[in-house]
């Protein structure tokens, strides 16, 4: 299982770098001010957050669970106003982004649309879990960013991802 994780992973940043290359290698950054870790970021982040807005959306009609549908609530709002404004920065640097998700992230709503119940809560929770533990590394990892926009906007965004991984986490521990 782990090394599916690992091989999933693997996958999805290979997908990433090709994303942001042309066939000719160039980044889809046309002005050449961002480094390929700024132009990934971007990408990763808005394909993470269009992915926990879709399966957010699925909760306000699969599921009775209050606290669930609150999170999911406070995730379609907060991952919104962040998407927004990660495209105008994007558009600011020049980065062509695309508001889509890939083929794992869409496997993964389209295993999580199939649930129902008390399953359901406990995978979406589980999802977004794993998906804030994945973001609080790469936001971290963006604070660093040598683009004094990158890093203002990771530094910035990162502590309301790091509170919701901490409600996904208390959420998911009071689910049986």
């Amino acid at each position: 299982m782990k090394n599916l994780t690992y091989l999933y992973f693997g996958v999805i940043i290979m997908l990433l770098i090709q994303a942001c290359t042309d066939k000719h290698g160039k980044n889809y950054n046309t002005s050449g001010s961002l480094d390929t870790a700024s132009v990934v970021f971007i990408n990763n982040g808005l394909e993470g957050g269009v992915a926990e807005i879709k399966a957010s959306g699925l909760v306000i009609t699969k599921s009775s669970n209050q606290r669930v549908i609150n999170f999911a609530k406070m995730m379609l709002e907060d991952h919104t106003k962040a998407g927004e404004e990660l495209k105008k920065l994007a558009g600011d640097k020049k980065v062509i982004v695309k508001d889509t998700i890939f083929g794992p992230h869409q496997q993964t709503i389209s295993e999580l649309s199939a649930k129902s119940g008390k399953e359901f809560n406990k995978a979406y929770m589980q999802l977004m879990l794993s998906d804030h533990q994945k973001a609080v590394k790469l936001f971290t990892n963006a604070t660093q960013s040598g683009d004094p926009d990158i890093k203002n906007f990771a530094t910035t965004t990162l502590p309301t991802i790091q509170m919701h991984l901490d409600s996904a986490n208390a959420i998911l521990t009071t689910l049986k």
